[in-house]
C-alpha cells in the first residue's frame, strides 16, 4: 500500500522566536509575500497568492533559543523553484543581503542551496532538473550525489 502519487507538502508551520524577524527573513529576503497576520504572534506568507506555504507562529516559542545542536526536530524546509533563474535570482539576493549559506550542492536530480533562517531552521532552496536528465545506474535506479554546485556560475544566471 502506498500513497497516492499527487499528494504533496502542502506547507510547513515553523515556531519562531521573533515573528518580525522571520517575517523580514522569509518575505523581505527570500521573498514570499505576507498572506496574513495574526496580530503579533502569527504570519502566513506564500507564493504567487496561495493561502500559505510557510505559517510562523510564536504561540510557544517567543524570545526562545535556537534548538540545541544533537537534537531531534526539523532538519530543512525545502523551497522548490520553477527553473534555475528564480533559484539564481533569489541566490543573488542573498548574497547581497550577506546572508550566510551553510551549503551548495549538485544532487544531480536537482541543485541546491543551503541556509538557516534566523532560529537556526534549515532551509533549502532548490531547482529540479528535468527527470529525462537524472543520472541513472546501469539498472535504472536513480544514481544521485553530492557534488559541488557552482555558485558563480548560477549567479550570472540571475537578472
Amino acid at each position: 500500500m502506498t500513497i497516492h502519487p499527487q499528494t504533496r507538502v502542502g506547507h510547513v508551520h515553523l515556531k519562531v522566536s521573533d515573528l518580525q524577524r522571520s517575517i523580514d527573513f522569509y518575505s523581505g529576503l527570500l521573498g514570499f509575500e505576507v498572506m496574513q497576520t495574526y496580530g503579533p504572534q502569527a504570519a502566513f506568507l506564500s507564493a504567487g497568492g496561495y493561502h500559505h506555504h510557510i505559517g510562523l507562529n510564536t504561540w510557544e516559542s517567543a524570545g526562545g533559543s535556537r534548538p540545541a545542536p544533537g537534537t531531534t526536530g526539523l532538519y530543512h524546509t525545502a523551497f522548490l523553484f520553477p527553473d534555475r533563474k528564480a533559484l539564481a535570482n533569489v541566490l543573488k539576493r542573498i548574497v547581497a543581503a550577506g546572508w550566510p549559506l551553510t551549503g551548495a550542492a549538485d544532487h544531480g536530480v536537482s541543485e541546491a542551496v543551503y541556509l538557516d533562517d534566523p532560529d537556526g531552521n534549515g532551509v533549502e532552496l532548490y531547482r529540479d532538473r528535468p527527470e529525462e536528465e537524472w543520472p541513472r545506474d546501469a539498472n535504472g535506479k536513480l544514481a544521485m550525489s553530492n557534488a559541488r554546485l557552482d555558485l558563480r556560475k548560477l549567479l550570472s544566471e540571475a537578472d
